[in-house]
């Protein structure tokens, strides 16, 4: 998954499609018979791989009558966009990107299932630091504006270093920044994530400073809908979450139907049996509703979602309109408001979750 939250280059034609979504709202209300849910190639996503290849998913798309069509997309920031304009219902992402791309270009936007947060699959990597402090001064190179970005400046939080320019970050794409980290010598400091540091890690002398199992729960990858569309439409919400959880059973319990969706995930990401399992160590999947629940209704969850719309704002992702980190409204899961209670745009939602919780589904 490119994990991207969009650069300012892209705010335009975002926040243009936000207005075509927001047009298309009225004829989403009424209740319909079919959906579609967009994913990407990350390890946090691939249950619905198996989840579509098994039929876990049309088994519980039949129980509601309804029919949900799973899609494996190449282009991150065109799912999200797909989702923005309405041509799709529901898509995963990281739940920065979720925050400064369809909440902040007007879309009110609603998590009802979370997946993962990545325990260590991203990660700060350096060929001559060995402590986050010294990349003060430093040129990191990243994907700005990314879960990378963001990393970056909660490991110099954690060091004592309020300043987020304390380190230069340095744009570079994620499609190149492992093979120029291993072949330039200029290039010291980098962040990115499994398993693009699995080769930057045997580069010689290289270290990792800092990763994200030192901020469990705040990278999480999540599955957004309009929030209007899952009002009018909850057995769609329903479906997912059942055929979620079942397909995450078998993959805790293991065994060959465990195996034979190992092997189905494994195909879907293009690696091997132990290229799947590095990354499903560093990986906390929410095995069970229950676990789920607590952590989205934890009073944690609240501070994490303001640790990141302060990090957005200060980037400028929260587009040229926003004047402060109160601008866009979050719902939390109590109900209780983050910023703007007249501009909601993002809401947790973990209604769907506890029903999974009270076998109500």
């Amino acid at each position: 998954m490119k994990r991207i939250v969009r650069a300012a280059v892209l705010l335009a034609g975002i926040t243009a499609a936000s207005l075509v979504g927001a047009a298309q709202n009225a004829a989403e209300a009424a209740p319909k018979k079919s959906f579609k849910v967009a994913y990407t190639v990350y390890i946090g996503f691939m249950p619905f791989a198996y989840m579509k290849q098994s039929g876990i998913m049309k088994k519980w798309a039949d129980k509601y009558g309804i029919e949900v069509d799973l899609l494996q997309t190449n282009d991150y920031v065109g799912g999200v966009n797909q989702f923005i304009a309405g041509d799709i219902d529901a898509v995963g992402v990281a739940s920065m990107d979720g925050l400064t791309m369809p909440a902040a270009g007007g879309v009110d936007t609603s998590v009802f299932l979370i997946t993962d947060y990545s325990d260590g699959n991203d990660l700060i990597v350096s060929k001559t630091a060995k402590d986050v402090k010294e990349l003060a001064g430093q040129d990191v190179y990243l994907l700005q504006y990314s879960v990378s970005h963001y990393l970056l400046n909660r490991a110099l939080q954690k060091a004592g270093i309020n300043d987020p320019t304390a380190a230069k970050a340095i744009n570079i794409s994620d499609a190149e920044i492992a093979a120029a980290f291993i072949s330039q010598d200029a290039m010291k400091h980098a962040v990115s994530w499994k398993p693009l540091t699995e080769d930057m890690l045997k580069v010689k002398g290289a270290t990792k400073l800092f990763d994200s199992a030192q901020i469990p729960g705040e990278i999480m990858d999540v599955f957004i809908g309009k929030t209007d569309v899952l009002k009018d439409n909850p057995d769609f919400a329903k479906a997912v979450i059942g055929a979620w959880y079942e397909a995450l059973g078998i993959l805790k319990a293991g065994g060959a139907k465990g195996e034979e969706m190992r092997a189905v995930m494994t195909s879907a990401m293009g690696t091997d049996a132990g290229g799947l399992q590095a990354q499903i160590d560093t990986t906390h999947f929410f095995y069970t509703p229950a676990e789920a629940y607590d952590f989205l209704t934890a009073a944690e969850n609240a501070k994490i979602w303001d640790s990141i719309r302060t990090f957005c704002f200060e980037q400028g992702l929260f587009g040229q309109g926003a004047t402060s980190v109160d601008s866009i409204g979050i719902e939390v899961a109590s109900g209780a408001v983050l910023g703007d209670k007249g501009n909601i745009k993002m809401r947790i939602n973990p209604s769907f979750t506890k029903l999974a919780v009270d076998g109500k589904l």
